[in-house]
């Protein structure tokens, strides 16, 4: 073994909006990848549409620098809890990692999980406090409990002798002394003034002492330039003329353009093939080169069947690596073919086989999903790791033209070692103000959540760390919004599983049902809006059976919002114009996936976003209702 001494490759970790992508931002312009006169948006690597519109990062990706004629291979990783898998997979690629934490914050639920999967695989870390420019920062409190956080997780004598970099990614600043940080990026901004254009990076008050530090404490890649090949893919791409790109790091060996090699599967399967092309990346683009060495991050075209996981190895000595392991899925949801009256309407997939074709295609690269066929071909099971994980993949097949029903999401139930039933907990974190508190502990409390921890803040706010089960954190995120005004700020982390809690009763509302097909109108609305809040304005279509708006009491009540106004003589249908409807409310998807029940349905299309019961027929669903009733009754009196 060798150690290559002209590459670094590093993973940025941190807790969701702890700055992560704005940092790498910083990076690439001070390493001058964009010309002087070019136009670069901001958190350039979020490409993706729903990255941008959310403001988080969904998908890890590759970017590369050079400093001092070394390359530092970056890559940028997801802070939201849902999509750890990313996290999980492409830390196998690095050997160190900037660990980011908010100056004011400081390490918060997602630093835990990244953190501990980093320490797992032997990184060296960097801790990098950001936002250093913050009016309440306290940044000796943050570096503590950095370091409690680090001997917490079990981390060795090496990792916990990590160096200590303050930033302002927005302005693209770093220091190693905390009291400059204070001081220079507060009171006197002008002794850190960014690198005036065209001096490059290491210029006073740049991003310099960052990678100094990258380059002296991030472990150069330790490798076997004479062994066969050895590359273990971690991400997949995709371009219409290309195909199918895989990237991953070589660890073992060379790689060359038009070389045959050996693709392993996860199960040993081998299967020989070619490369047709070789990329590094460098900026935010894919150069080609003819050959790679050991320790570098690569992308190569000519697999067309290689997944995420496998290993890209000599075509003569094969020897695959290990397979890339991530925690399982902890929620599911049925998707299914749109068999609504307005099916296949909106839509331009909407078979049950191009709905297969399109989750199984999702597996190829989101590795912490899985999909099961049903008994019924038009139904599919779906499992992730949180209901943003699984609402993130429903806005993307919607957006990409696909037409589909969606049921409630569940929480997967394990079997104990003695044959107990088992559900997934998470620890919740919770920041809310004073007034706000009592409300809050009474939601959790009826959910089954019990409190492990509770402080108060200088500034008045309290701070809750509780253990819910999944269960009660469905559909919760919403009510736990309206309790506290919008002010409230939770995270949850995934926490094991533990004995089943109990019955948790998580909805106390029922629906406004739509009586009869037809369109709504004013006159139909305005009285079915004594009932409860509407979720649709007139003009809208509507079908028996569809949920129109939400019932305060836990009963559903059939309206009639198509009906119309009988005309006589003394009344015209002018008299429309004067009734003044409530605005509807304006489900986003995520609202619509918390707040259907049991009984109900998700329609989705590219146009529209529907909420419908799974039995349309409003007689039918009557008779069920009662039966059921007949059943608990007999039951409670056989008991």
């Amino acid at each position: 073994m060798t150690t290559r001494n002209d590459i670094r490759n590093i993973a940025i970790i941190a807790h969701v909006d702890h700055g992560k992508t704005t940092l790498v931002d910083a990076m690439l312009k001070q390493s001058h990848i964009f010309r002087d006169n070019q136009v670069v948006q901001e958190r350039v690597m979020d490409s993706n549409d729903l990255e941008r519109e959310r403001g988080i990062t969904i998908l890890a990706k590759n970017t590369a620098i050079t400093y001092r004629g070394v390359k530092i291979n970056i890559i940028d990783t997801p802070g939201h809890a849902d999509f750890g898998g990313e996290v999980e997979r492409v830390l196998n690629m690095a050997d160190g990692v900037l660990l980011l934490v908010d100056a004011v914050d400081g390490p918060m639920p997602q630093t835990r999980f990244v953190l501990r999967k980093a320490l797992e695989l032997g990184h060296q870390a960097i801790v990098v406090i950001n936002k250093v420019d913050r009016p309440h920062a306290r940044l000796n409190h943050v570096a503590n409990a950095t370091f409690d956080l680090f001997v917490d997780l079990g981390a060795t004598d090496e990792q916990a002798e990590f160096p200590i970099v303050y930033t302002d990614a927005l302005t693209g600043r770093a220091t190693l002394d905390p009291h400059l940080a204070q001081r220079a990026f507060n009171a006197l901004p002008s002794l850190m003034l960014p690198s005036p254009r065209g001096r490059g990076v290491g210029g006073e008050g740049d991003l310099q002492p960052l990678f100094d530090t990258i380059l002296e404490y991030i472990p150069a890649p330790e490798i076997a330039p004479d062994d066969p090949l050895q590359l273990l893919v971690t991400s997949l791409a995709y371009d219409d003329y290309k195909g199918r790109i895989a990237i991953g790091r070589v660890f073992a060996g060379q790689i060359r353009k038009a070389q045959e090699v050996m693709r392993i599967d996860v199960h040993g399967v081998m299967e020989k093939n070619k490369i047709a092309e070789l990329f590094v990346h460098q900026g935010l683009e894919r150069i080609p080169v003819d050959q790679a060495e050991a320790g570098e991050i690569v992308a190569v075209t000519g697999l067309p069947e290689v997944f995420i996981g496998e290993t890209i190895a000599d075509a003569v000595a094969p020897k695959a690596l290990p397979p890339i392991r991530v925690e399982a899925p902890t929620v599911r949801m049925t998707f299914a073919v749109n068999t609504s009256p307005f099916g296949g309407r909106e839509g331009q997939w909407s078979t049950s086989r191009k709905l297969r074709e399109r989750l199984f295609k999702e597996l190829e690269h989101n590795v912490s999903l899985t999909v099961q066929e049903t008994e019924n071909a038009d139904t599919f099971i779906v499992s992730g790791r949180g209901e943003l994980h699984l609402a993130i993949l429903i806005e993307t097949m919607r957006r990409e033209g696909y037409e589909f029903q969606v049921a409630k999401p569940e929480v997967i139930f394990h079997t104990g070692a003695h044959g107990e039933k088992l559900e997934p907990y998470e620890d919740v974190f919770i920041e809310v103000a004073q007034d706000s508190l009592g409300a809050v502990m009474e939601m959790l409390g009826t959910r089954r959540g019990q409190t492990t921890e509770m402080h108060h803040s200088d500034d008045g706010s309290a701070h809750l760390r509780y253990r819910v089960p999944t269960r009660g954190l469905l559909g919760f995120r919403s009510k736990f919004l309206t309790a506290t005004r919008g002010t409230g700020i939770m995270h949850a982390l995934f926490a094991g599983y533990h004995p089943l809690a109990g019955d948790i009763a998580t909805r106390t509302h029922g629906s406004l049902v739509a009586h009869e097909p037809g369109t709504a109108t004013t006159f139909g609305l305005s009285n079915a809006e004594g009932r409860g809040i509407l979720f649709i304005g007139p003009g809208a279509e509507v079908y028996m059976g569809m949920v129109v708006g939400e019932n305060p009491r836990e009963e559903d009540v059939v309206v009639n919002v198509a009906k119309k106004k009988h005309l006589t003589n003394m009344r015209s249908s002018n008299a429309d114009i004067a009734i003044q409807l409530t605005p509807p409310r304006n489900m986003s998807l995520d609202d619509a996936i918390e707040y259907i029940s049991e009984d109900e349905l998700l329609e989705v299309t590219p146009l529209n976003i529907r909420l419908r019961k799974k039995i349309l027929n409003n007689e039918e669903r009557g008779k069920l209702k009662k039966s059921a009733e007949k059943a608990r009754e007999a039951e409670k009196a056989m008991a």
